[in-house]
């Protein structure tokens, strides 16, 4: 079995910082496009309490039980409806890729 030495420290973060920032530049279009479609596909096809228990989840960075207390839900029941609008959101940004990703839509 051959010795494996892993690369380690400031030159292997260095290394990966340059890729990082070259990966993103060649997609920075398409990362921009995904994102004004993932806002749309919040504002046409979630429901109206995933679309608010997602943006505290993420946009507030609360916790679930956080989001219970403020909602007056139980812990459980934010975490279905984070997982249910995640699904949506998901099959949303999947199945109507044609749709959303046309760079003529807005």
């Amino acid at each position: 079995m051959p010795n494996t030495q892993y690369r380690r420290g400031s030159g292997y973060a260095a290394d990966m910082a340059v890729y990082a920032r070259t990966m993103a530049e060649d997609n920075s279009a398409q990362m921009s496009r995904l994102k004004r479609n993932l806002v749309r596909a919040l504002r046409e096809d979630v429901t109206a309490r995933q679309r608010q228990v997602l943006l505290l989840y993420y946009g507030e960075q609360l916790n679930m039980r956080q989001i219970g207390e403020r909602l007056g839900i139980d812990k459980s029941t934010v975490s279905r409806t984070i997982k249910r609008g995640e699904r949506r959101l998901q099959r949303c940004l999947r199945y109507g890729a044609g749709a959303l990703l046309n760079p003529g839509d807005s």
